[in-house]
């Protein structure tokens, strides 16, 4: 009997012993955190020699890579993420990385450890640029030269930080982890200290996602941390680069364009002096891209210029790329044949400038309307590269745009805001020749907006904003539409001849005709002195700095008058 009850006894004790320890586990389990360290490679997705790029607290998908002790950034992330300026030619000296500024432009070949300016060598201390298979990579030293970014080297990333801001902190309450999940058998990522400071980046109910002042984002449990309000990342320090001393009139410009079809149209430069009453810069269209090799006709006139001179005017020589092909059916070379290749490109500002120089003008307008979105980081380049040789120069650079939107920005205006004396925005094809779509060709709101979005890029007092001294008349026969050019000079007489009558619309603050000739409508906004009248006092509210008008030849002595008179009107309060 005695035997028996230590048998149960013993089977008791047994039970209970595994059930204690199965509870134990349980605890241990529940209450017990994991001590296995995230494998950081894993953690950043990297590969071999691989380096993550975390961008204020945002963890990029591209890569650095380190060779030696330097760090080097992909060429394409720098301009997207970091900050813009790089431009790298694979063909040019078998390869060349370039950064301009107003001084001139920095060139550096990879796996150089010099840059030169101009010429004049300059030994760095490090390899600037590296080329891994396709891609070209940039020192972080290298990029900091040029542009406001510092960069913190640690085992698998770089963190890099631009601008400065503020951030919901949370302050560490106790020594603890920041874990790859918000679950204490995750993996840690590190160890952090009582007193850190963090970013919140999203709280839930137990753990929150936060990043650390070294660029992990991981979890850490709430009862780990405490309000700390707003916190504050530094920007970092402005890089010592030379800026373009912008060469503007002192006086609001007033352009008239003067379109010349060969040398013999230099002769009408004393009618276009005598009609433009008021203007103090005429831009006549002397220049036009022949070759892929930057190649230039030049329709230039000294005694043009004299003339012009003669009467205090001011004169911009205007190069297109689009004038000599039109003429001559050529379409053996595009815009991103001449701007993407550094020779070709050198060739074209270089024989630009020599020709404005030797003709005695007073500046260069680019008008370039054959652009597309490949175009976009050349042009960029090309715009950079010429404006240090218009100022070296002496020469007042302006540029030629659509009214901004998406679809154009490769014209990009932010470079130009840096770089450009002027920039011109043609406010008008709204409704272009040849569409099909009928409306005006230069509504109010069109162009207001038009200087309203250049304004985010360009300051005010360099923005002219040009009108049309044209209009379209379309003809809408149902199954086709179809328009013609009507000038204003010509539109009396129109308006005359045909018995139009029209009325005021406030919408696009144009006067408005619509009138029948059997099965076919006809539509047309005409531009006149009323409509000009609202846009140059629209223009005179923002303060730009000046009108330019298409074109000489299209205008009455009227709307003569009025763009004479925007130059010195005052200017009123937008409020």
């Amino acid at each position: 009997m005695k035997k028996k009850v230590i048998v149960i006894i013993v089977a008791i004790v047994a039970i209970v012993l595994v059930l204690a320890i199965g509870f134990g586990k349980q605890i241990f389990e529940e209450y017990s955190y994991s001590n296995e360290k995230a494998d950081l490679s894993e953690y950043f997705g990297l590969s071999d020699g691989e380096m993550a790029i975390v961008l204020q607290n945002d963890t990029l998908v591209s890569k650095a890579v380190k060779e030696g002790e330097e760090v080097y950034i992909p060429l394409e992330t720098v301009n997207e993420k970091i900050g813009q300026g790089f431009y790298y030619d694979p063909s040019y000296n078998s390869g060349t990385l370039m950064f301009t500024t107003a001084d001139g432009t920095y060139e550096t070949a990879p796996g150089s450890s010099s840059c030169n300016l101009e010429g004049i060598e300059e030994s760095l201390g490090y390899v600037a640029s590296v080329v891994k298979g396709n891609e070209i990579y940039i020192s972080t030293k290298y990029i900091s030269r040029f542009i406001q970014a510092s960069f913190e080297i640690y085992d698998k990333h770089v963190r890099v930080a631009t601008v400065g801001g503020d951030f919901d902190a949370r302050k560490v309450s106790s020594d603890t982890q920041i874990r790859v999940q918000g679950d204490k058998n995750s993996p840690l990522i590190r160890d952090v200290k009582e007193g850190e400071t963090v970013e919140l980046i999203e709280a839930m109910e137990e753990w929150s996602r936060v990043v650390t002042s070294d660029g992990f984002t991981g979890f850490i449990e709430n009862k780990r941390l405490k309000d700390a309000g707003a916190g504050t990342y530094e920007a970092a320090v402005s890089p010592d680069v030379s800026e373009t001393a912008f060469n503007l009139l002192g006086e609001r410009v007033v352009l008239g364009f003067n379109s010349i079809a060969g040398l013999g149209g230099n002769d009408t430069v004393y009618g276009a002096l005598d009609e433009a009453k008021g203007i103090n810069v005429i831009a006549p269209t002397w220049f036009s891209v022949t070759g892929a090799d930057g190649s230039v006709r030049n329709l230039g006139s000294s005694s043009y210029v004299q003339t012009a001179h003669n009467s205090g005017v001011k004169v911009w020589a205007v190069a297109d790329d689009f004038n000599y092909r039109n003429e001559n059916g050529d379409t053996s070379f595009n815009d991103l044949d001449f701007l993407s290749n550094t020779v070709a490109r050198r060739n074209l500002e270089n024989n630009i400038v020599n020709a404005c120089v030797a003709l005695g003008v007073d500046g260069l307008n680019i008008d370039f309307e054959k652009l597309y979105s490949e175009c976009g980081e050349h042009y960029a380049q090309f715009i950079k590269e010429l404006s240090v040789l218009t100022h070296k120069n002496g020469l007042v650079l302006s540029t030629d745009n659509y009214v901004p939107f998406s679809y154009n920005e490769y014209n990009r205006l932010d470079v130009q805001g840096g770089f450009v004396d002027y920039v011109l925005i043609m406010g008008y094809d709204e409704h272009y020749h040849g569409s099909g779509n009928i409306g005006s060709v230069a509504s109010f709101d069109y162009v207001c907006g038009g200087m309203d979005k250049t304004m985010q890029y360009v300051a005010p007092e360099r923005i002219i904003n040009a009108v049309p001294f044209y209009t379209i008349v379309w003809k809408d026969e149902g199954s086709s539409v179809s328009d013609s050019y009507l000038t204003l000079v010509n539109q009396a007489e129109y308006i005359s001849k045909y018995n139009i009558s029209y009325e005021w619309d406030e919408t696009t603050c144009q006067n408005y005709a619509e009138w029948k000739s059997g099965t076919t409508t006809y539509h047309v906004w005409f531009e006149d002195s009323k409509s000009l009248t609202s846009k140059l006092n629209a223009m005179n509210t923002r303060n730009i700095g000046g009108v330019g008008v298409w074109r000489i030849g299209y205008g009455t002595p009227e709307v003569w008058n009025l763009i004479g008179m925007y130059k010195n009107m005052k200017t009123e309060s937008t409020n």
